[in-house]
């Protein structure tokens, strides 16, 4: 039987409760050693008998229990419980608005004596529509001029979303994994007019930033990497089977999804957008032992790039 006392706070361990609290423990370390008295007669009982006794089963070591300290004892001797914050869990929260609640129906000649203050935490979730009157004013010389909007207020150039708005849409599409129906559903019940193709925009359109990042980081991390570690999985995507292959260690981590696995495949990914090629001697040697037309081969040439050289003919290859 394993049985915790509750938190008590300063305020409320007057002598009586330290006292009661003392010999709680008392009670609780006797039932202790009686459960374990009375497990090891059932254990020599089941011996006799040519049972097997109960087995002694460890606790886990993924991981192990940290040693309480003198600075996270409690006063008590028992040190306080792995985990649980040594103050208030709200003195480091941002207080956005406080409110006086008073009791009702006070009876007469009742003093006030203190406020005691709790904290509670909520979510405020709301749209924000904001009307930008822009003025517009016509110039001597003829046309006119149009006051621009404030910085950070589109993402999107032409847009009528704003940048937190676009910002929740992404973070629940792609790291929450909210189907686009759902998120639709979602948005429709927060109040916001927008459509399935504008919110299919959203997901879709002009995200060359977020491609640049990714062929970026896959860059970075072969460049700067002593190791990688490479795997691929099956996947589906709209409604065909591919396959994803993951390439990192542990400080990067690139994913990208093809139709096909194969040798080939794997060195497109590894190279990105970019698609470099090597003729040598092991070229030659395997176009030979495969028969490849000698008109596909181009002569040699010092650089592909030397003024002398023609360009080779489409579907030939330089020899360097």
């Amino acid at each position: 039987m394993k049985m915790e006392l509750p938190e008590i706070g300063p305020d409320e361990r007057t002598p009586l409760v330290e006292t009661l609290l003392g010999l709680i423990r008392q009670l609780m370390d006797r039932v202790a050693e009686l459960e374990r008295g009375h497990q090891e007669l059932r254990d020599e009982n089941a011996r006799l008998k040519g049972q097997k006794e109960r087995p002694d089963i460890k606790p886990s070591t993924l991981e192990k229990p940290e040693k309480p300290t003198a600075a996270a004892d409690d006063g008590t001797g028992k040190g306080r419980r792995r985990g649980k914050p040594s103050g208030p869990r709200t003195e480091e929260l941002v207080i956005h608005e406080t409110t006086k609640v008073e009791p009702p129906d006070l009876p007469p000649g009742a003093t006030f004596r203190q406020l005691e203050p709790i904290v509670i935490q909520d979510l405020k979730i709301e749209t924000w529509n904001t009307k930008y009157e822009r003025a517009r004013y016509d110039l001597p010389g003829g046309g006119s001029v149009l006051a621009p909007l404030p910085a950070g207020v589109l993402p999107v150039e032409g847009g009528h979303f704003g940048a937190k708005l676009v910002a929740f849409i992404l973070s629940q599409h792609y790291q929450a994994m909210v189907t686009q129906p759902v998120l639709l559903e979602q948005l429709w019940d927060y109040g916001i007019a927008i459509s399935s193709g504008q919110l299919h925009g959203i997901l879709t359109d002009n995200k060359d930033h977020f491609h640049k990042e990714k062929a970026e980081v896959l860059e970075v991390g072969l460049t700067t990497a002593t190791y990688i570690g490479t795997d691929d999985t099956g996947a589906r995507h709209q409604g065909k089977n591919g396959f994803t292959t993951a390439i990192g260690n542990d400080l990067f981590a690139y994913f990208e999804t093809t139709d096909n696995k194969s040798r080939l495949n794997f060195l497109h990914v590894l190279q990105g957008d970019r698609r470099t090629y090597v003729v040598n001697e092991t070229t030659l040697v395997y176009w030979q032992q495969q028969g490849l037309p000698g008109r596909h081969i181009w002569p040699s040439c010092v650089s592909p790039t030397n003024d002398t050289c023609a360009s080779p003919p489409k579907g030939c290859f330089w020899v360097a």
